[in-house]
């Protein structure tokens, strides 16, 4: 391969990474799962304070679509949902470690 194709290849991979994970609240979301078991949606967006109801929706579906979260819905009164890392999220905790360290 040769180095301009190298260098195409490798800003392809940075673009994905940043579009799976450049919203703004992805990495702190998968942040307090990942470390505080935080799993609920309602203590998620206690926890994330400003965030409003349909921003966490829509990066929680993200998130979810991208493979990162696994959601469990109980059929319940009142309805209960749980978000879990998937084997895809708990690989990504080694990189949230590290940028925590830096």
């Amino acid at each position: 391969m040769k180095k301009t194709e190298a260098s195409v290849q490798r800003c392809k991979t940075m673009s994905a990474l940043q579009k799976i994970l450049g919203g703004k609240w992805k990495l702190e979301i998968l942040y307090y799962i990942a470390f505080h078991d935080v799993r609920r949606f309602g203590a998620l967006r206690r926890q994330l304070g400003e965030i409003t109801e349909s921003s966490l929706t829509k990066q929680l579906r993200e998130l979810e679509r991208d493979g990162f979260l696994h959601r469990e819905i109980y059929r319940e009164i009142p309805p209960k949902v749980e978000y879990s890392l998937t084997e895809l999220g708990r690989s990504f905790v080694p990189v949230l470690v590290q940028m925590m360290r830096w």
